[in-house]
């Protein structure tokens, strides 16, 4: 089986990308072999559901699991519909997360661990609530 990690580039030698829904690559890799591809993340740049669009992209690339730095609700649950563990607060080299994947010490989370539209930009100190009342 193969996990999908959240990637800066599209190599093994890559950093994680902390964000989800917004990374601009997939590792694909089968932990035992270390053969992998790369999937450039087409809902990097989506207006919104980016973290919902990107879930529905992944799972039908047969994977058990997705490692990466933070997943919020929307993709939390789209993943978890689809039977794709979500293991997040990762971070590092991906080559690494797979070794630590594949040796039991990367454990899956049982829910999201940021709020929805967390790495969008959303809510940085613009717009509700900052000033002009």
């Amino acid at each position: 089986m193969k996990i999908a990690i959240s990637a800066t580039a599209p190599d093994l030698d890559a950093d994680i990308d902390p964000r989800f829904g917004r990374c601009q690559y997939f590792v694909i890799a089968d932990p035992d072999t270390m053969e992998f591809e790369a999937l450039e993340n087409s809902g990097a740049m989506a207006g919104g559901g980016a973290g919902i669009a990107t879930a529905q992209t992944l799972s039908g690339k047969n994977i058990e699991a997705v490692v990466t730095g933070n997943c919020g609700p929307n993709a939390y649950e789209a993943l978890a519909a689809a039977g794709i563990k979500v293991v997040t607060g990762v971070s590092g080299k991906v080559r690494d997360a797979i070794q630590s994947y594949k040796s039991g010490k990367l454990k899956a989370s049982s829910q999201p661990n940021v709020a929805s539209h967390f790495g969008s930009g959303r809510g940085m100190g613009r717009g509700r609530g900052m000033g002009g009342n």
